[in-house]
């Protein structure tokens, strides 16, 4: 599954990300002031504080989560770029084989 966000508020998500932290009551005081941080130095890393994979998926009838792991990174996105033709699958599996 790929994800591209547009983020045009960029105060917005961080201020979301650090109410999200000091709300964590299980959090450690430790890490919290690292992941305060983070969050301020990094869009991506506010993403990561308010987005849980299992939340995606949790709901979907017949679907039972394996194993999730994701990463977030600022990109520079453009639509025209066949780079994002995101009707294509990653890697090389929807060629035909060549029988010749």
């Amino acid at each position: 599954m790929d994800l591209v966000l547009e983020v045009p508020d960029v105060q917005a998500l961080t201020g979301a990300a650090l109410a999200h932290i000091k709300a964590d009551e299980f959090m450690p005081d430790e890490e919290r002031g690292h992941a305060e941080a983070a969050v301020r130095e990094d869009e991506s890393e506010a993403l990561a504080y308010l987005v849980d994979p299992t939340d995606l998926v949790s709901d979907i009838p017949g679907v039972e989560l394996a194993q999730a792991s994701w990463s977030s990174e600022p990109v520079e996105y453009d639509p025209e770029s066949m780079e994002w033709d995101l009707d294509e699958e990653d890697g090389d599996f929807d060629e035909e084989p060549d029988n010749a």
